[in-house]
């Protein structure tokens, strides 16, 4: 089994939307600094507000088993003088050769924004990519898939159901646009600060 299509069973929270924690999402924010995960279940609760409700605290660590098996993370053991060791995971050299690629792809598979949105934080946490670089190069690639769909729309006879189906993807790159226009004032702002 290829270990990119291993990820976290999707869980849909209160909102409706669905939530899938990607395993390059807990690798970016190991990029930083070791952690327990605990406190990465904390991160990615701080990141994605209300959504954070669909979190199981048993994804984070299924997730961190499974990148420590796939090679991708390291474990240790550290005590603690008033409760259980804990276990801390550290990135591999493979894993942030992972988080890179992953930081990289342009793809937008879902019109749910939660996993675009838990990669910029984790490139902004990390330190590894700038938000904004990520948003523009985001904005690029689907301003090319609306001029396409554009293109095949004007194609299709007014009332077919392909010009149905045409104009709903074109709504949905708008939309996409839309809210990627909001990321970009986001983190312009954070950097003015």
């Amino acid at each position: 089994m290829d270990v990119r299509t291993v990820g976290v069973p999707d869980e849909e929270p209160s909102s409706g939307y669905q939530l899938r924690v990607v395993q390059e999402v807990v690798l970016a924010l190991l990029a930083k600094e070791a952690s327990h995960g605990y406190q990465l279940r904390a991160r990615l609760q701080l990141a994605l507000g209300p959504l954070a409700e669909a979190l199981n605290a048993g994804h984070v660590y299924v997730t961190l088993n499974r990148l420590e098996r796939a090679g991708l993370v390291t474990s240790k053991r550290v005590g603690q003088t008033d409760r259980p060791d804990r276990k801390v995971y550290e990135l591999t050299d493979p894993g942030r050769e992972r988080v890179v690629e992953w930081l990289d792809d342009t793809s937008w598979p879902k019109p749910a924004p939660a996993e675009f949105h838990l990669k910029l934080v984790a490139a902004a946490a990390a330190g590894l990519s700038d938000p904004e670089r990520l948003v523009d190069t985001q904005r690029h690639v689907v301003l090319a898939g609306l001029a396409s769909a554009q293109r095949a729309a004007l194609g299709e006879p007014a009332g077919s159901a392909a010009a149905l189906l045409l104009e709903g993807v074109v709504l949905r790159l708008q939309a996409d646009l839309h809210w990627l226009d909001a990321c970009a004032r986001y983190w312009t702002s954070r950097k003015e600060h």
